[in-house]
C-alpha cells in the first residue's frame, strides 16, 4: 500500500506539477491513518526528495532566477523554522490533535481552491508586473511558516507571489518556485526529523514507489492533458482538505 501510494503521488506530480507536500500529507493521514505529527514531517521529507530530482533539470534549463530565489529564502527559511517549531509545540500539547487536523485541512483546502481559481482565471503571462523585492520577502515569511506547519503551500502560494511581485516569465516562475520549495522542504524536513517527526520506514517505501511513479508519470505526461488533470486533482485535494476539517469539527463537537 505504501509503495503504491508513493507511486501514485509521484506520478501525479510528474503529470500535473501539483506540490508533493500538498498531496502527501492528507493521503498519509486519511488513507494510512498516520498521526498528524509524523504525516507532516514525512511529507516534507518526501517533497524534498522529489524536488531533488526535479530541480537540477530546472537549473540546467536556466529556469531558476538566483537573485529572486535569494530574496525568497531570506525570510522563507526563518518562516519554515518558525512554522516547524510552532507545529511541534502544538503537537506535543495534549488534546490538540483535532485542532491540527482542522488547521491542516483548512490550509490544504485553501491552496486547492486557489489552484481551481487559477484554472478558470489564469494569471497574465510574463513582463506584466514590476519587481517588488520587499513585498516578495514579506510574503515569503508566512508562506515558509505554513510549509513548516502543514508541509503544503510552497507551490501554490509561491507561484502566486512570483507572478504578483516579479516580472519573471512562466518557466522561470516554475523553476524558481521549485528551487524555493526544495530549500525550505530540506530545512523543514530536517527540523521534523530532529524532532522525531518522520517515519523512516514509511519514507523509504514511498521513495521506492515514487521513483517508479516519476518515471511512469514522465512517460505519460505528453499523452495526458495536464491542465484538465490538474483541475481534477485540485478538486479532489479540496475534498480531502474539507474531509480533514469535517473530522476535526465533528470530533470537537463530540
Amino acid at each position: 500500500m505504501e509503495i503504491l501510494l508513493g507511486f501514485t503521488i509521484a506520478a501525479l506530480i510528474a503529470i500535473t506539477g501539483v506540490g508533493a507536500g500538498t498531496i502527501t500529507a492528507p493521503l498519509l493521514i486519511l488513507f494510512l491513518h498516520l498521526p498528524v505529527e509524523a504525516a507532516v514531517g514525512t511529507a516534507l521529507a518526501y517533497s524534498a526528495a522529489v524536488k531533488l530530482v526535479v530541480v537540477p533539470a530546472q537549473i540546467a534549463r536556466r529556469h531558476v532566477d538566483w537573485r529572486v530565489l535569494g530574496i525568497m529564502l531570506v525570510t522563507g527559511i526563518p518562516g519554515v523554522v518558525l512554522g516547524s517549531v510552532l507545529f511541534k509545540y502544538i503537537a506535543r500539547t495534549k488534546g490538540t490533535d483535532l485542532w491540527l487536523y482542522l488547521a491542516i485541512g483548512v490550509m490544504i483546502a485553501l491552496c486547492s481552491a486557489w489552484c481551481i481559481f487559477r484554472h478558470f482565471r489564469p494569471s497574465q503571462a510574463s513582463g506584466t508586473h514590476s519587481f517588488r523585492p520587499t513585498w516578495l520577502a514579506l510574503v515569503m515569511l508566512p508562506v515558509g511558516a505554513e510549509v513548516g506547519f502543514s508541509s503544503s503551500g510552497a507551490g501554490a502560494l509561491g507561484t502566486l507571489a512570483l507572478l504578483g511581485f516579479t516580472p519573471l516569465d512562466v518557466p522561470r516562475v516554475v523553476g524558481t518556485d521549485l528551487a524555493f520549495g526544495l530549500c525550505i522542504a530540506l530545512v523543514g524536513g530536517g527540523m521534523h526529523f530532529g524532532y522525531g517527526g518522520i517515519s523512516p520506514m514509511l519514507l523509504a517505501q514511498l521513495l521506492v514507489g515514487g521513483l517508479l511513479g516519476a518515471l511512469a508519470g514522465n512517460s505519460l505526461a505528453p499523452r495526458i492533458p495536464a491542465r484538465t488533470m490538474r483541475l481534477a486533482l485540485s478538486v479532489w485535494l479540496f475534498a480531502l482538505g474539507m474531509d480533514l476539517c469535517w473530522h476535526a469539527l465533528t470530533g470537537v463537537r463530540g
